[in-house]
């Protein structure tokens, strides 16, 4: 229907935005009164139908969105299983390597107690070692039975080195294990000297009596020493001049070990004398 010269010009006059929005409201009222008036023109069961068809599409919809929702929890819950099995079968292998781990380790410590024991045995017996060649040699204080001899100055004479050293002698001769004179033990490098009136025995003076210790069997030491050169020679000496002695068997003996300055003298000349062979042999022409 045209518009009218008064409504033209308010079409003029309004704004755009204004007359477009109007313009499709009205076309959306006139839109839905036609389809009401084409709904009110269809039978009834027309329109049972079309509500029946809705709902059918509608129910149609909804077991379509839940048999989705249904397949993709199935997809989650079957790589949820996946996972759980994975992460099992790992947890397993870690086991396994574990307990492998535990026997390796079970038999590691089984080979290193039999070697702490091999090694314990072998130091207890490189200790007994020592420890008997510290007896032998004098360098570690040792214990036992043995002869205790005691000699004195004479009236006129004093008791010289010389008349001391065939005592020694005959001790060892007879079998003494360990000798010390006036608690200076006795080794293979112990000097006995006198230094002006007094008797030395590892540079250390001594006064008298002289009491010598002797570590033997107390059952034949007195008799084996007295059979000896040495045991008649310091018998005859004490005799001549007069030397008061007397020998006694003692149970237990105590021997200190000799000092550790004559060890190291010791080593120092068993340096020097083996640096002279060499030395000697090396300027001996062939």
């Amino acid at each position: 229907m045209p518009d009218t010269p008064a409504a033209a010009a308010e079409r003029v006059s309004t704004p755009l935005l204004t007359l477009i929005t109007q313009q499709s409201l009205d076309e959306d009222y006139r839109h839905v009164a036609e389809r009401r008036a084409d709904q009110g023109a269809m039978p009834t069961h027309r329109r049972r139908v079309g509500t029946a068809t809705v709902v059918v599409a509608v129910f149609g919809l909804l077991v379509t969105v839940a048999a989705v929702q249904n397949s993709q929890r199935a997809g989650v819950e079957s790589a949820s299983r996946a996972s759980l099995i994975a992460n099992i079968d790992r947890g397993r292998a870690d086991v396994a390597a574990l307990q492998e781990r535990i026997v390796d380790l079970r038999e590691l410590d089984v080979s290193l107690q039999d070697n702490l024991v091999d090694v314990t045995a072998s130091a207890q017996g490189a200790l007994a070692r020592v420890e008997r060649l510290e007896a032998v040699t004098g360098f570690g204080a040792v214990t036992g039975p043995g002869v205790r001899v005691t000699v004195d100055d004479a009236e006129s004479f004093s008791v010289r080195d010389r008349d001391l050293r065939p005592l020694v002698d005959g001790l060892w001769n007879a079998g003494a294990e360990a000798i010390s004179i006036n608690g200076q033990r006795l080794t293979a490098r112990t000097p006995i000297r006198n230094s002006g009136a007094a008797i030395h025995v590892n540079f250390r003076p001594l006064s008298p009596p002289y009491v010598v210790l002797a570590i033997g069997d107390p059952r034949t030491l007195q008799a084996d020493l007295m059979e000896t050169t040495s045991g008649l020679t310091f018998r005859d000496t004490a005799s001549h001049f007069g030397f008061p002695w007397k020998m006694d068997n003692v149970d237990r003996l105590a021997l200190p070990a000799a000092p550790q300055r004559l060890q190291r003298l010791s080593w120092a000349v068993e340096g020097t004398a083996k640096e002279n062979l060499v030395k000697r042999r090396k300027e001996t022409p062939p």
